[in-house]
């Protein structure tokens, strides 16, 4: 029977009550005494040489309080990057500046030049129109294998090329790799492009600044995944504010899926702009602004190559990537295309020798950074599409063939450098082919085709790492902050509690969530628990919310914070009880002694704890609240196993989801409704990428895709209703929950599922391919099929 309660029930999001109602704090609802608004004056070409900008014309316009630009920022530090990669020759990454404001030079598209701040928002976008700038237009490099020859224009001129770095992984190995492709019974190669998305989440991204004279202290509201990254980065690498100083507050946040982790040039400008003004300044994106100004995703060019032998087995992997960085370095964007992306290649398999080649480039586009799934995705796409392939040209079963290279023994060891705790692959293909009904698929095939449709089948299978960490090996490979979590619980005096967290909810349900942890710990009801997280003001340093991290390392945290209370809550009632502590036990809200009917309620000793007038001070202080900080000692590692059915029209080529299952296995499972909403998000966006997004640059770094008249987001209609289940779990072993994460398995498996089933469909119907690349529109498809 479901449980009603605590860990493990479907526990209604509580946070829904205010988001459907219209309640909800979101950035752009903050509106302060006195605030000017900001618009920024962008760069409508993607490479120049900026020879003059003048605002006086619009300096003397209506409402204008002041303009800004590049030359204002003389002195004051450039947005940094958070983690440096260093290449297979041991040398770090070329890391150019990002400067604030555009300084001498634009480098794509969106690019800030000039930023007007005014008393109204009207009044700042029509003074930003007036401003006259000239700008020497400039080659622009937009290709990334174009943009690595040795003739290419420099998106950089102090930089030595366009090669942000040459990363080979693991680099002892290929030599081995090589000599296992020479002795390959068969080899399979595979090039395919992984496409640049705009993450468009729901809410645009807003700053507000503000200064308080009096005390020198500035405030930045801002939608952000994680506001102690924001501050750390911001305060010491930028303005020069010290922490104490600087208060990032990030309140409901509508979506992130990565774009909202970064630390933006418009929360810098309006920290600063605010202390420069005395008084509040906001930035709220339009939707068009979005395009050109938030991370872009993915973005990925590669040739994967997979060795088997006689018996099918695989014996290396080795691939060849391209990795566009954008015009500059994002926060954590050299880490996704390596550390998240190479560390995965061994997928679900025994592969025992594998290398990963990987070039990061710039060019005259937007940075490109984490987007839900952050590298994994990526080298599960590469991975289950090359299986298919082989399977195809071996004529083999595309299901039998994983299943004979499957990992089957735990723990395991990858040879690229991670090591894999628990897991059971083929109960996750098991539960896949119950619940995606795979024994019908070829009455189901046969039924379309009736009606002159190819129905096609895709099977894949897939695994992450989450959870990041931990710090000191990060740190190693370049990380440069901490990626523990935090957490305070404080008890008050009617039993009531507040946890502090410094993970970051924008639509996960941790307030949901993270009371049913420390409800189940303590027994008692989950409405007396309220959750703090999102003000760095209130809650200790904490690294936020990204890389399905939440419970995995902040929920863990605030386990070994709760345990701590219990501890001393157990000493207070062996007091009041006289008893001995070892002999306490807590259940169901009740401390009692062991063996005897002696029992003391949780609020009469919280209320102990605060009215201490029986109190052995000199062993007990008062209060109850307890701080805990948690480190990881390795990944975790969600998997899954997954199937979709499609349609193709061979008219048109378009092509329609008629099922789609997931099997996962995330470890414990703290709240299924939220996880199946998760995996139902997820497989969403996958579909998304798979289908219909693409973002595209023409020759001269124009974004073609500057809006949703050009970038198709899936609608309701684009995608089925899911079959999920999760009940196939291992565990992790390595966090008190056992929790493995969950916020990104949809979007990771379900591109490779979808791309598997149309080639399949096509296949059906006598097209002799084996790929088409991302995303699969009517006119690509059909051109597959006439080509």
């Amino acid at each position: 029977m479901p449980k009603d309660h605590g860990i493990g029930a479907s526990s209604k999001r509580r946070e829904d009550e205010r988001f459907l109602t219209g309640v909800g704090n979101y950035t752009d609802d903050i509106n302060l005494r006195g605030q000017a608004y900001v618009h920024f004056l962008r760069s409508d070409v993607a490479h120049g040489k900026i020879n003059k900008v003048d605002t006086s014309a619009a300096e003397a316009m209506p409402g204008v309080v002041r303009i800004f630009t590049g030359a204002d920022f003389d002195g004051v530090g450039g947005l940094p990057c958070g983690w440096q990669v260093t290449d297979k020759h041991g040398q770090p990454m070329q890391e150019p500046a990002h400067p604030v404001l555009a300084q001498g030079k634009v480098r794509h598209v969106g690019d800030p030049i000039a930023a007007v701040v005014a008393e109204t928002a009207a009044q700042a976008r029509d003074a930003a129109e007036a401003i006259e700038y000239d700008i020497d237009e400039l080659p622009a490099v937009i290709d990334m294998k174009k943009a690595v020859q040795p003739d290419a224009p420099k998106v950089h001129d102090d930089l030595e090329s366009n090669l942000c770095y040459d990363w080979g992984f693991v680099e002892e190995n290929k030599p081995a790799v090589d000599e296992a492709f020479e002795k390959a019974a068969h080899v399979t190669t595979l090039e395919l492009v992984n496409n640049r998305l705009i993450a468009n989440p729901m809410e645009p991204r807003v700053a507000v600044g503000d200064y308080a004279r009096a005390t020198d202290e500035s405030t930045l509201y801002t939608t952000s995944q994680n506001p102690h990254v924001i501050r750390l980065l911001m305060g010491a690498f930028v303005l020069g504010i010290p922490e104490h100083k600087l208060r990032v507050v990030a309140p409901d946040v509508g979506g992130g899926f990565g774009t909202k982790i970064f630390h933006y040039a418009e929360e810098a400008f309006c920290t600063f702009a605010a202390r420069a003004l005395a008084r509040p300044v906001k930035w709220t994106a339009s939707r068009s602004e979005a395009f050109m100004s938030d991370a872009h995703g993915r973005d990925h060019v590669t040739k994967i190559e997979l060795a088997l032998d006689a018996d099918n087995n695989f014996t290396a992997l080795r691939t060849d990537t391209f990795a566009n960085m954008g015009a500059y370095l994002s926060t954590f964007a050299p880490s996704v295309p390596t550390w998240l992306h190479g560390t995965l290649m061994a997928g679900n398999y025994k592969t025992p020798l594998i290398y990963v080649n990987v070039k990061a480039v710039f060019t005259n586009t937007v940075p490109v950074d984490a987007y839900r799934g952050a590298g994994r995705p990526e080298a599960t796409f590469q991975l289950e599409r090359v299986i298919d392939k082989a399977a195809i040209e071996l004529g083999v079963d595309p299901i039998e063939l994983r299943r004979k290279n499957f990992i089957t023994e735990f723990p395991y060891e990858t040879p690229v450098a991670v090591a894999y705790d628990t897991g059971d692959y083929h109960a996750t293909m098991d539960k896949l082919e119950e619940i995606a009904d795979l024994s019908g698929f070829e009455a189901r095939r046969k039924e379309s085709e009736a009606r002159g449709r190819l129905r096609g089948l895709g099977v894949n299978t897939y695994i992450e790492a989450c959870g990041i960490a931990p710090s000191n090996l990060v740190g190693q490979l370049g990380a440069r902050a901490g990626l523990y979590e935090s957490a305070t619980v404080r008890v008050n005096a009617t039993g009531s509690i507040s946890v502090m967290t410094g993970s970051h909810s924008h639509g996960q349900g941790h307030e949901t969530a993270f009371p049913q942890v420390v409800a189940d710990m303590l027994g008692i009801d989950e409405s007396m628990i309220d959750i703090v997280h999102g003000d760095t003001a209130r809650v200790p340093m904490g690294m936020g919310t990204y890389g399905s991290r939440s419970l995995a390392v902040g929920g863990s945290a605030m386990v070994r914070a709760t345990e701590k209370v219990i501890n001393k809550a157990k000493k207070i009632a062996a007091h009041l009880m006289e008893a001995s502590e070892a002999d306490i036990e807590l259940k169901d809200g009740q401390f009692t002694v062991a063996g005897t009917d002696k029992s003391v309620a949780w609020g009469d000793v919280t209320l102990a704890a605060y009215v201490p007038h029986n109190y052995p001070l000199e062993d007990i202080e008062p209060g109850l609240e307890e701080t805990a900080f948690y480190d990881p000692s390795n990944f975790t590692y969600p998997s899954g196993a997954y199937a979709c059915e499609v349609e193709v029209d061979p008219e048109t080529g378009k092509v329609t989801i008629e099922r789609f299952a997931a099997a996962d296995d995330f470890g414990n499972i703290i709240n299924p409704m939220i996880v199946d909403g998760q995996v139902h998000g997820g497989i969403g966006q996958g579909i998304g990428q798979a289908l219909l997004e693409g973002c595209a640059y023409d020759e001269n770094g124009q974004l073609i895709t500057g809006s949703y008249m050009d970038y198709a987001m899936p609608r309701a209609d684009d995608v089925p209703f899911y079959q999920v289940d999760h009940s196939c779990q291992t565990p992790c072993t390595h966090n008190p929950l056992g929790v493995k994460g969950c916020g990104e398995a949809g979007a990771i498996g379900s591109p490779p599922a979808v791309v598997n089933a149309v080639v399949n469909a096509l296949r059906s119907g006598g097209h002799d391919l084996t790929h088409i690349d991302m995303p699969l529109s009517p006119s690509r498809v059909w051109q597959a099929m006439n080509a």
